[in-house]
């Protein structure tokens, strides 16, 4: 390779900063950005990929995270997402090894890090890209344009689209994916230090085990072996592609084909084939029962029927992406449930973006492959280069993706983006010498309205409720956004002002049964049972295997008397969720309101089968055995239930009031005063410890915790009566004393 110093470097507004200064700045510059990130909460996708994920927990097998999916499902289920990412589950186990448990700011520190260091090695990636892999005589690397790839990483570092890969936990998969897809190329280009017509085998092999690597981060990691394999054609074969269509287009007889040969380009380009097709097979057989399934309100345009509705659709999709990039201000979390409608007619004035996309497209395609200047060609080819490959997997040209826009697939796209920013800023420093201090302002402010929005940004990621929040300006016709907002209060409380926003969600979308069931949860508490009827029955219509949908009809069907519906639900419920504890819970309350006590027992032991420490199941299993009189199965079942749930002083309760039943007031004793020692302001605790003294004789214990539960619960049944016979019964043994 023989390269001139980009001519257009010079102009470049910035301090020419050694290496090391300029990587130090960079890294400072991605940390302010995001630091604010660092304390945040686990929010929106984090609840499913870490708080729920078995695979962090320590006591699960290592070798689960081979198996599973993102999310902890296995590969092999038809509900997985097929999201194969293991290295990237393996840092978030180790972050909860690391923290004791499930602590946020450690999994975000790891994320802050992440950037700063990928932001960093942009340098060295962007000084590739632009100037080439030079050495000095001592064989150590020169970087030919020192200002203009620190303007790119600058840039990079502090785009605001980067935001959700950052603070949000969940973007993990796409800096690890980054990272490994940086050092892939780096390695790629080490195989070329021997000099022209030189390379090294090994450390192009070397390189598809990175890009192996990125894979297992994120599938859109095997994006590098494409440019990886731009990068040899055009920097290291330094071939015009243009001139060579040309050539072969007007079928003029060309030398050139000897020359690839010899350069070993055709060798290189088979190796990379070759090891993308075997990673590419490997996923696929890994995929096992074959690609996820989603639905359209996840991707509306994949699923018209018109061909050409799709295309222009899709590129609409692009164009929106392509704003992101110049204009980071409307970011949202999810961009889904008519957030982006459809475009439906030639008349829908939105149709004029994706033609303003593709003119700004060719332009710069022109410019990269017909510049008569190489710099201006290299570096426009390898911004687009680095704008569309990392792309492609988000594009739906080759399989349905399972969203409308996601910011976090920007994260590498965006430094094609930066890199034609830089040259963009170099050609006008050119052109606009009289001008100079006008673009240097011009430049620090982008980056200074960059740096605050991306600090602004991660600020709003901190906690669900800022974060569903500052959507609703951006997506307000997105029935999830509302729907997750409405969601965030009722987990805080706010159950009047959720169900305005579950609401306007079934409002946007008439079938969204999620938010259906969740308002129909909160008008079950509310009792306005007719209406929570009403809406629970029609999720189960429109969505027939939701089970959590079928119990909570049951369970409003049992409370408006409607016994042999509510039944049937719950046995739908089972039937769609063979193990759903929860529900055999509560059709055990319907056997047991009906009297049907061995169902009802029967139940309640399969819910503590599915899940051993279901405090209500145990408990209940006690009261009932209690009530209808089996006294020492109650006992059994109480000190079965102890050995699981040691701290559990509701089940303590009912198992003292078991064994004073059995005047067995020692134990009896010992279990009140421990489940008082767990909760000290029961006052049917001590209301029922006080009759257990009553009856024991114990007459001064009793009248002290008499006194404690009228104090707490001055209206407890049966309390003040009992109390009001132990002052006459104490009166009396005093008159019989004196």
């Amino acid at each position: 390779m023989v390269l001139s110093e980009p001519y257009w470097d010079h102009h470049i507004p910035l301090p020419k900063l050694g290496p090391l200064h300029s990587r130090l700045v960079t890294a400072f510059v991605a940390l302010i950005c995001f630091i604010n990130s660092h304390d945040g909460d686990f929010v929106f996708d984090d609840s499913e990929a870490i708080i729920n994920n078995k695979d962090l927990n320590p006591d699960t097998p290592l070798s689960n995270i081979w198996k599973n999916d993102f999310w902890g499902s296995n590969l092999s289920s038809n509900s997985s997402h097929k999201s194969y990412r293991p290295l990237t589950v393996l840092t978030f186990r180790i972050n909860y090894l690391l923290a004791g448990g499930l602590h946020p700011i450690g999994f975000h520190m790891l994320n802050v890090a992440l950037h700063c260091v990928i932001s960093v090695l942009m340098i060295d990636v962007f000084a590739i890209l632009i100037g080439g892999l030079v050495h000095d005589g001592r064989g150590a690397k020169l970087n030919l344009s020192p200002k203009a790839s620190f303007l790119a990483a600058l840039f990079f570092a502090a785009h605001p689209v980067h935001t959700e890969s950052v603070a949000g936990i969940v973007g993990r998969a796409d800096l690890l994916c980054a990272l490994f897809f940086q050092l892939s190329f780096l390695v790629y280009c080490r195989a070329f230090q021997g000099g022209d017509r030189k390379f090294s085998v090994l450390w192009i092999f070397g390189s598809i085990l990175l890009c192996a690597v990125a894979m297992l981060c994120k599938e859109q990691g095997i994006t590098v072996l494409g440019v990886n394999a731009a990068y040899d054609i055009l920097m290291v074969c330094n071939l015009n592609v243009y001139e060579l269509a040309h050539r072969l287009l007007s079928r003029r007889k060309s030398a050139d084909v000897g020359g690839l040969v010899q350069s070993g380009l055709l060798m290189r380009l088979a190796l990379l084939f070759l090891g993308g097709s075997f990673l590419l097979y490997a996923r696929w057989r890994i995929m096992g029962t074959g690609p996820p399934s989603f639905t359209e309100v996840d991707n509306p345009a994949s699923f018209a029927e018109n061909v050409i509705l799709r295309i222009v659709n899709y590129n609409y999709y692009y164009s929106l992406n392509a704003w992101l990039l110049l204009c980071p201000w409307w970011l949202c979390f999810d961009w889904s449930m008519g957030c982006v409608p459809l475009i439906k007619s030639a008349t829908d004035w939105r149709i004029v973006w994706p033609l303003v996309l593709w003119c700004c497209l060719m332009g710069l395609v022109s410019q990269a492959l017909c510049s008569q200047d190489s710099n201006k060609r290299r570096t426009l080819t390898f911004g687009l280069v680095l704008l569309v490959i990392p792309f492609l997997p988000a594009s739906n040209l080759f399989f349905r993706v399972g969203f409308v826009i996601a910011e976090r697939v920007l994260y590498l796209s965006s430094a094609g983006y930066c890199l034609i920013l830089a040259y963009a800023v170099g050609y006008c420093g050119c052109h606009w010498r009289k001008h100079k201090r006008l673009l240097r302002a011009a430049t620090l402010t982008l980056l200074c309205v960059n740096v605050a929005r991306s600090a602004q940004r991660s600020q709003q990621w901190r906690s669900e409720q800022s974060l569903f929040t500052s959507a609703l300006s951006v997506c307000p016709l997105n029935a999830k956004v509302h729907y997750n907002v409405g969601k965030s209060l009722a987990d805080r409380g706010n159950q009047s002002a959720a169900v305005k926003y579950y609401r306007e969600a079934v409002r946007l979308h008439p079938k969204y049964v999620h938010a259906m069931n969740n308002l129909g949860n909160i008008l079950k508490e509310r009792n306005e049972l007719r209406e929570a009827e009403e809406l629970l029955s029609a999720a189960v219509y429109i969505q027939r295997d939701f089970a959590a949908a079928w119990m909570n009809l049951g369970i409003v069907q049992n409370s408006l008397k409607k016994f042999d519906k509510a039944e049937q639900s719950y046995r739908n419920a089972i039937r769609f969720r063979k193990k759903y504890p929860d529900c055999y819970y509560n059709l055990g309350r319907l056997y047991a309101d009906l009297n049907r006590s061995i169902d009802a027992l029967n139940c309640w032991r399969n819910a503590t089968m599915l899940k051993p420490d279901h405090s209500l199941a145990w408990n209940n299993m006690v009261i009932l055995l209690d009530n209808t009189g089996n006294l020492a199965q109650a006992e059994l079942i109480g000190k079965e239930a102890l050995k699981i749930l040691p701290k559990d002083h509701t089940i303590m309760f009912s198992l003292a009031n078991v064994l004073g039943k059995q005047e067995k007031y020692k134990e009896s004793e010992g279990f009140f005063l421990n489940a008082l020692k767990i909760n000290p302001n029961v006052a049917s605790c001590h209301g029922n410890l006080a009759v257990l003294y009553h009856r024991w004789g114990k007459l001064d214990l009793a009248k002290r915790h008499y006194e404690l539960s009228l104090r707490l619960d001055p209206s407890a049944p049966g309390t003040k009566e009992n109390y009001n016979m132990l002052k006459r019964k104490i009166e009396q043994r005093q008159r019989t004393v004196g």
